[in-house]
């Protein structure tokens, strides 16, 4: 009772049946009122669809007499036969589109992905795929086979229930020529919602592989793999990114492309897409070459970076640091800077990654010196020896110059005398004090060393990328067998990774542990259902619902300033 009045409110719950036999019912979807009084003046409408318009109409229960309304149609509902079917997944669906949403991204492919004269929308086809790659894995026939029919998508963008392969393909054609703009327009909509800054750009290289059979032609070809998988073909790709992970392009490379023929293609990739701005470009040791460091210092205008060293470059410098005093920049790390021929040389020195570097050495150390001597124990032949040696000297890598090793001449048979080994005491002492200390080199030479060594870690930025791209979005593997398809999978993964970065700087206000697999996780528990009401004449009225969130997810949206949209309005059916 309400005001005087008879009101009765629908939902389905679950019951559960506790431990002691008592049974609790867990609230999954609320239906709302269904109206029942028998004056007309407290009726309430249900607005519908029906054969594509909207109608008003008053429902009741089969139990009560309905009064007469006029200018509504009404219908009685038998609730004992009450059916609930297709159960699908909402909630991460809907964060998605509120993602793209916020980045206004039909503003931008409106255009560029227009209806066919067969009805097609490309932009609903390209969100499918976006939101497929943000949320599951597979091939382009599974998503049209089987994971697209268990999704509310179609609830969500007003699409039919079933979505073909060779339309998903074919939208995959059409986006490449799209994305030197894209990523322009992504730049600005990051500054406006999230100020962000490109004064600091982070280069680095990834490959991913495929299993497949080496093909003729194409940029699918052996290299070196990041992944561990000589065995595979692959191709390289390039990345450009800002230090809060906005990345600004890519470029797909061949396989066997060389980390350092990359860099000055896309200084100009870059200085013609954004200008020719003051930036400061950080990478790793191995991307550029002396020459194209020569090339950045001679050009106008000047092109400013901060790279890493090899360790090897410090045996020139050792005298020259020995009078310069260590600035702390951190609790575990200090950092001493010195001048030369035009740039400046910083000497970080950090407690944990001397910590972590001697214990790899002891480690990798006893393991080969105990295999040494396991050798020495069982007298192999030269020929066994020699590879068991190679062996070990693989496994061991860098520390295998930390032992020196005398081996049997070829006409010698393998005993204590001819075969025997010692530390190298001199390169031991050499590697044990430069543990824990790496080297960085720059052409700001009015910069601070503190500030340099902070532009630098950001680095690990990067790699969390393509950590979160081959992880999280699954960009491999990849089932295309032509370059440009491949490419265009490449393409959405990226796409599908924009929207996670910037979900993720929408979190990061809130809690900085919290990620964004771990809210579409959330998310994800929230299903969609048609919820089935048969009438006395014969019709189905489906109403499909999402169920209500629990209380955590409650205050996850409230934190984010998220909305859940009105539930769908009904439909009448006629009995199948």
């Amino acid at each position: 009772m309400k005001d005087g009045k008879e009101h009765r409110y629908f939902s389905v719950v679950e019951n559960r049946r506790t431990t002691g036999g008592k049974i609790i019912q867990k609230h999954v979807l609320y239906l709302g009122e269904i109206n029942d009084s028998q004056k007309a003046v407290w009726c309430k409408s249900l607005e519908i669809f029906r054969d594509g318009r909207r109608e008003q109409l008053a429902i009741f229960p089969d139990d009560r007499t309905p009064p007469n309304l006029p200018g509504h149609e009404i219908i009685q509902i038998r609730l004992n036969n009450l059916k609930l079917s297709k159960p699908r997944q909402w909630g991460a669906c809907w964060l998605v589109s509120e993602l793209w949403s916020l980045l206004r991204l039909d503003d931008f492919w409106f255009s560029r992905l227009s209806f066919t004269r067969e009805g097609t929308d490309w932009l609903k086809v390209f969100k499918v795929l976006v939101t497929y790659a943000m949320l599951d894995h597979g091939s382009e026939w599974r998503l049209h086979r089987d994971w697209y029919g268990k999704t509310a998508l179609a609830d969500l963008l007003g699409m039919s229930g079933v979505i073909s392969d060779d339309v998903l393909y074919r939208c995959l054609d059409k986006l490449l020529i799209h994305k030197k703009d894209f990523f322009s327009y992504l730049k600005s909509r990051w500054e406006d919602l999230f100020k962000a800054g490109y004064d600091i750009l982070l280069y680095d290289l990834t490959s991913t592989y495929f299993e497949c059979d080496p093909p003729d032609s194409g940029k699918r070809k052996y290299g070196y793999s990041r992944d561990k998988r000589f065995d595979c073909v692959q191709v390289v790709i390039a990345l450009v990114i800002t230090p809060e992970g906005f990345p600004l392009a890519y470029e797909v490379m061949d396989g066997n492309t060389l980390d350092k023929t990359t860099l000055p293609e896309f200084i100009k990739k870059i200085e013609d897409q954004y200008g020719k701005t003051n930036r400061v470009w950080v990478m790793d040791r191995g991307v550029p070459t002396e020459k194209i460091l020569e090339d950045m210092r001679n050009s106008s205008p000047v092109v400013s970076y901060l790279v890493g060293t090899p360790k090897g470059r410090l045996t020139s410098l050792e005298k020259t640091f020995l009078d310069k005093s260590w600035e702390k920049v951190r609790e575990d790390v200090t950092v001493k800077m010195i001048e030369q021929d035009g740039e400046v040389y910083i000497l970080a020195r950090s407690q944990k990654r001397f910590y972590k570097e001697k214990s790899i050495r002891v480690r990798k150390l006893r393991k080969l010196w105990r295999r040494l001597k396991e050798l020495q124990n069982q007298n192999p032949s030269r020929d066994h020896l020699l590879m068991e040696v190679g062996v070990a000297k693989k496994e061991a890598g860098r520390i295998f110059s930390l032992v020196k090793i005398k081996l049997p001449k070829s006409d010698k048979k393998v005993t204590r005398e001819t075969f025997s080994f010692s530390f190298n005491t001199k390169k031991y002492r050499k590697v044990m004090n430069r543990e824990g200390s790496y080297l960085l080199r720059s052409n700001l030479k009015s910069e601070d060393p503190a500030k340099l060594w902070r532009q630098y870690i950001q680095l690990t930025e990067i790699e969390q990328v393509f950590k979160e791209l081959k992880n999280d979005i699954a960009i491999r593997p990849i089932y295309h067998q032509h370059d440009q398809r491949i490419e265009s999978h490449i393409f959405v993964a990226f796409a599908a990774y924009c929207l996670q970065v910037t979900l993720k700087h929408k979190l990061r206000p809130l809690a900085k542990g919290l990620t964004p697999r771990a809210v579409f996780e959330k998310l994800s528990a929230m299903q969609m259902v048609d919820v089935h009401l048969p009438t006395t004449d014969g019709r189905y009225l489906i109403l499909s619902r999402y169920t209500e969130p629990d209380d955590d997810v409650q205050l996850l949206l409230h934190e984010m300033k998220l909305r859940l949209p009105n539930q769908p309005p009904p439909k009448i059916m006629p009995l199948q």
